[in-house]
């Protein structure tokens, strides 16, 4: 098995996105349904099989929650998914902070 080493998702020349999986997608559109319901929770399952596949997908998820990417499946995960996702580091952030405060 080799070992790629992939450069931080705030590299200048964010190459991490010339390994991703979805660069070598005919149908890039998949990763931008037009909803979340019905039809499209095809299509959204179809992106997602190639993210699961992806050998930068962490990177492409980093990426996506750094710069509040609003649209799309980015390293596997909706829009809905990373907001949900960003909500509980905030929660598990500030209670660990709660935290420090009470062992002070």
């Amino acid at each position: 098995m080799s070992h790629h080493v992939y450069p931080d998702t705030t590299s200048p020349d964010g190459n991490w996105r010339d390994h991703a999986a979805c660069a070598r997608e005919e149908d890039r559109e998949i990763f931008f349904p037009k909803g979340n319901s019905g039809p499209c929770l095809i299509i959204i399952a179809e992106a997602k099989a190639v993210c699961r596949r992806c050998p930068v997908a962490e990177y492409c998820l980093r990426s996506a929650l750094e710069t509040d990417e609003a649209f799309g499946i980015w390293g596997g995960l909706t829009e809905q998914e990373r907001r949900k996702l960003k909500r509980r580091s905030r929660r598990n952030t500030a209670l660990l902070d709660e935290d420090d405060e009470v062992a002070v």
